[in-house]
């Protein structure tokens, strides 16, 4: 885990027994001292389902499937296991637009 870990970052994080430890990009910065020790997290998948949910970015450290909007979670930042990379700016614009038309922004 890292005190540096930032949003835009793909870490691998355990996401628990039936979950499995997986790919996520990050959606938050890591917690300042005084708030909860937590991180939300976009899940990746390599069982896709074809529907509007999934955003597919390609990246040479993630096997072929798309981040899962449906499976947002906040985790531990001890689950944190080890970074890969960031999504480009172009590629967190894209996230960002998916977010904001899940939760009607």
């Amino acid at each position: 885990m890292s005190r540096d870990a930032r949003r835009r970052e793909v870490w691998t994080v355990d996401l628990g027994i039936a979950a499995k430890v997986r790919p996520c990009s990050l959606l938050t910065d890591f917690p300042e001292d005084d708030e909860l020790e937590l991180v939300t997290v976009l899940p990746h998948t390599t069982s896709l389902r074809g529907h509007r949910w999934e955003l597919s970015i390609p990246k040479p450290y993630l096997k072929e499937g798309a981040f899962h909007f449906q499976q947002i979670q906040s985790v531990s930042v001890a689950r944190l296991v080890r970074k890969f990379g960031s999504v480009t700016e172009s590629e967190w614009a894209l996230i960002q637009e998916k977010l904001r038309s899940l939760f009607s922004l």
